[in-house]
């Protein structure tokens, strides 16, 4: 009876051991999770700043960061002109007020109902 004892507390220790590190597992797991989670949002407030900064001192001649803005002002401006050949290669043209694509001819924004001769008047 001494070795079905033995094997007996074997087996619940075993048990235990198991059950302990799929506990640590699924911890270590949700830990890293929420590691993640909070690099993406420190990333996501870098972005801001570095946005809010650029839009407070883009004018600004003397700035130590002034090539840097140009840089920024000219690759801008550069993604802007090729979203609008995206636009006119698919015959569309862009909603002042909502930014929805809209077909060229269009009188009124399918989206917001803005009249679309509107964006050719201002």
């Amino acid at each position: 009876m001494d070795f079905f004892d033995k094997l007996g507390e074997a087996l619940t220790e075993a048990g235990r051991d198991v059950s302990q590190k799929a506990k640590d597992v699924s911890e270590i797991a949700k830990l890293k999770m929420d590691i993640k989670s909070k690099e993406d949002y420190v990333q996501k407030q870098y972005v801001t700043l570095g946005t809010n900064y650029y839009n407070n001192h883009k004018d600004d001649e003397n700035s130590e960061d002034a090539e840097m803005f140009y840089l920024i002002g000219e690759a801008l401006a550069e993604i802007a002109r090729m979203k609008e050949e995206v636009l006119r290669i698919q015959g569309a043209a862009e909603c002042p007020n909502c930014g929805t694509k809209v077909a060229l001819g269009a009188a009124f924004c399918s989206n917001c109902g803005k009249k679309m001769n509107d964006m050719y008047e201002e």
